[in-house]
Formats: structure tokens, sequence, C-alpha cells
């Protein structure tokens, strides 16, 4: 067993305060989030104000097609940092290096698949969503832009993945903060200065994530810690290979899948015209902003737990998920009175016509106040996860997000109530289900049954 000192980016979990440890993990990767989502919101802004309502449709609807397949990868890169966490907090610096390299190597072999497959799927997919004539031409055409350039996204996350699983999430908010603000300065230079429309904030979209991408590698092959990378070093490990998808290809078909089931409920909504989907396109700039804190206080959870286990700390790992459901909740619940109070503001930031501006506040003041039931089946899917249960998650999130959400929005369409507000409800439906069936699975399973590290 090689045993190595932590160095001074890394951060050892298994001792020390279990709320402080959380706590400086999941802020600079709130922030981050938060940063990395500017990607995306501002996009929105500068077509919403700057250029046409269809350009704002087109650009803040496309969501769900973007997810399905940098959810798939998000997935595996999860894996990579569940294996990475439990041998780092093992002690076993070695195979920790061996599940970086293959990491990086299965990287660069699915951004050339996903790129292909981004572009090729994206016309039928805009099909699928039932996209208004007016608002496909520019849908497709920053989607294209968008795929060409993931290379930079996906090697984004997956370094951040291999950097947070040692503790370390404040160089990857550092570089999503300066990605965030180099994207916001072109965004503005292409759309008003060189007038080019959804082009241009495409452009500046995937040339920030280009420049995120390249500080967050170069810190890995400048590291002196356990993660560093080297070229000699980047090829798949089958051992490791195998660990990572054990755990990594259920949460990416989980995430990937109910993303894809995302694009029937945006059908459901674009059915209502384009001033509701430009409403439900400000409801969702809200909506991810809100998932963010419980997500990030999740994934620091899901490190956390896996270090934790990785040391056979069981008990620590189960105190460590309380706090983390504790914290998310609190969050959320302060969050979202905020945004019930101040929806009108809200949606007059991203256009000002007042059909929009009707639309999101309905959306936003009837849904917010379910999103506290989230923090349930986020922190523990996250703790499941840590722990190499990645199955079960999957399983339940698809049951509640993609089976039980499109019956239940095909039996209120065609036969209860096919109006806006009933169909919009099937999003906390699905997240009642969702959390009822985790938690209870939760309490059931052993949390340190399915740990992927050599005893």
């Amino acid at each position: 067993m090689e045993i190595r000192r932590v160095k001074k980016h890394d951060v050892d979990m298994t001792s020390g305060s279990v709320f402080r440890h959380l706590l400086n993990f999941a802020v600079p990767l709130l922030m981050g989030n938060i940063f990395q989502q500017l990607y995306n919101t501002v996009d929105t802004w500068v077509v919403g104000n700057y250029v046409s309502n269809e350009a704002f449709s087109a650009v803040g609807t496309v969501a769900p097609i973007i997810n399905t397949l940098i959810g798939a990868f998000s997935g595996l890169a999860s894996g990579a940092g569940v294996v990475i966490s439990q041998y780092y907090g093992a002690g076993r610096h070695d195979r920790v290096k061996d599940a970086v390299h293959t990491a990086v190597m299965m990287t660069l072999v699915l951004s050339v698949a996903f790129t292909a497959i981004g572009i090729a799927m994206t016309p039928n997919m805009l099909r699928l969503m039932k996209t208004p004539a007016e608002v496909f031409p520019e849908s497709r055409a920053y989607l294209n832009i968008y795929f060409s350039g993931m290379t930079g996204l996906m090697l984004y996350n997956m370094g951040a993945g291999i950097l947070r699983a040692v503790g370390d999430s404040k160089r990857p908010f550092y570089y999503l903060v300066c990605a965030a603000v180099i994207n916001t300065a072109l965004d503005l230079v292409f759309v008003i200065a060189f007038g080019m429309g959804v082009e241009g904030v495409a452009y500046a979209t995937i040339i920030a994530q280009g420049i995120s991408a390249f500080l967050t590698m170069l810190t890995l092959f400048r590291s002196e810690s356990c993660v560093r990378v080297e070229l000699k070093l980047i090829r798949f490990h089958k051992d490791m290979l195998l660990k990572i998808i054990k755990v990594g290809i259920p949460a990416a078909l989980q995430m990937a899948v109910t993303a894809f089931s995302n694009i029937f409920v945006q059908s459901y909504i674009n059915f209502f015209g384009a001033d509701c989907m430009g409403g439900w396109t400000a409801y969702t700039k809200v909506d991810q902003l809100l998932f963010l804190p419980m997500q990030s206080i999740a994934l620091a959870a899901t490190t956390f737990v896996g270090q934790n286990l990785g040391k056979g700390r069981v008990d620590r790992a189960k105190q460590g998920v309380r706090t983390s459901l504790a914290m998310a909740m609190t969050v959320t619940v302060a969050l979202s009175a905020v945004v019930i109070t101040v929806a009108p503001s809200l949606v007059l930031f991203f256009n000002s016509k007042p059909e929009v501006i009707s639309y999101g506040t309905l959306f936003l003041r009837r849904l917010t106040p379910f999103y506290v039931l989230c923090c349930f089946n986020q922190v523990y899917a996250g703790a499941l996860r840590g722990a190499g249960n990645s199955r079960a998650p999957m399983i339940i999130m698809l049951c509640s997000f993609v089976l039980f959400r499109q019956c239940y929005l095909y039996i209120m369409s065609n036969f209860v109530s096919n109006t806006v507000l009933p169909i919009a409800l099937g999003y906390p439906a699905g997240w009642l289900v969702c959390s009822v069936l985790t938690g209870l699975y939760y309490k059931k399973v052993h949390l340190g049954q399915t740990v992927v590290v050599e005893k």
C-alpha cells in the first residue's frame, strides 16, 4: 500500500468537523456551479434583451437536448469521482493514479463520439420537442455550434471531478469564475457589437468552456499530488475502467434518460405557444439556480461518504449524510421564500414581454414551494453513489422522473385538464415520488455494502 502525505489543495475528510468539511467543500462548489450556470443564463439574457423573443425561446428551451448528452457523461464522471475518492480515503494513491489516467482517456474518447452524436441527433430531437417553426432554425444553429465545442465542457467536468474527489473544490471554482467572465464579455461583443445573434452566444459559450478546460487540465498536469496527469500514462487500465463503469453507467443512464424525458415535458409546454415557452424558459433559469445549493451539498456528501467508507468509517459517513440533509433543507427553504416574493422581477430580468412575465410568475410561485422535497432525493442519492451504489438511485429516479411523470402528463393532458399549470405540476409530483422512494431505500440499505476499493 502506497501512502503519501496530503498536499495543500487536497482535503482528507475522514477526521475533523463534519459540518466544516461539508461547508468548506460545498461553498466553492456551489459558487462554481452558479458561474457554470451563468453560461446559458447569460446567453438567454443577452438574446432576450438584444435579439428577439424567438431567439430567447430558442436558446432557453434546448437544455433538455444538451443535458441528455451531458447527463450521460456526467454520470460516468461521477463514477470516476467515487472510485478516486474511495481509493484516496483508503490511502491507495497508486490506484488513484490509475483511476485518474483511465478517466482522462475515457473523456478523450467520449468527447469525439458525443460531438458526432450531438450534431447528428439535433434536428430529430427538436422535432420531437414540437419546436415551433419560428424558433426551429435558431435552436438548431445554437445546438450545432454548442455540440461542436463540447470537448471543452467534458474535459472541464472530468478534471474538476478528479480534483473534487480529493477534496479540492476551490480551484475548479476559480476557473469557472474566469470562464464565466469571459463568456459574458464575449456574449456582449458578439451580439451587440458584431450582431451575430444566437450564433454569437453559442461561440462565446464554447470558447469560455474551452478556457475552463485548459486551466483545469493544466492544474492536473502540474499537480504534485496523486492526481497528477502525465501524458505517457494516459491509457485505459482495464480493472479501473470496469470499476468506473460499474458505478458510472447507472448514473449515466439515469441522468441521460431523465434529461431525455424532459424533451417530452418541453413538448407539452411548447404546445401553449412562444409566450408560454418564454415564461417556462425564465422559470427554468431560476429553477436551475434553486437546485444548485442542494446539488452542491449532495456532491459534498458523495465525496465525504466515499472517503470515509474507503477508510471504513461508516458511522461518520452516516453523520455526514444527516448533516448534509439539514444544510440542504435550510438553504432551500430560505431561497424558495425569496423567489416566491420577487418572482415577477426575476422573470422581467430575462424578458419584458407582459405575457412572458405572467407565465413565468405563475410557474415560479406555484412550483417553488415544492423544492424542499428534492433535498431528500438529492442528498440520499449522492450518499448512495459515494458508497458505490448508483444502481438504486438510477432505478428510483427513472421510475419517478420518467415513468411516473410521463404517465402523469399523458393522463393529465388527455383525460383531466390540458391547461398549463396542471401540466407543470408534473415536476413536483415526480419529486415527491422520488424522495419517498429514495428515503425508504436509504433507511433500509447498509451504507458500507457497496464500497468498490479492495480490502
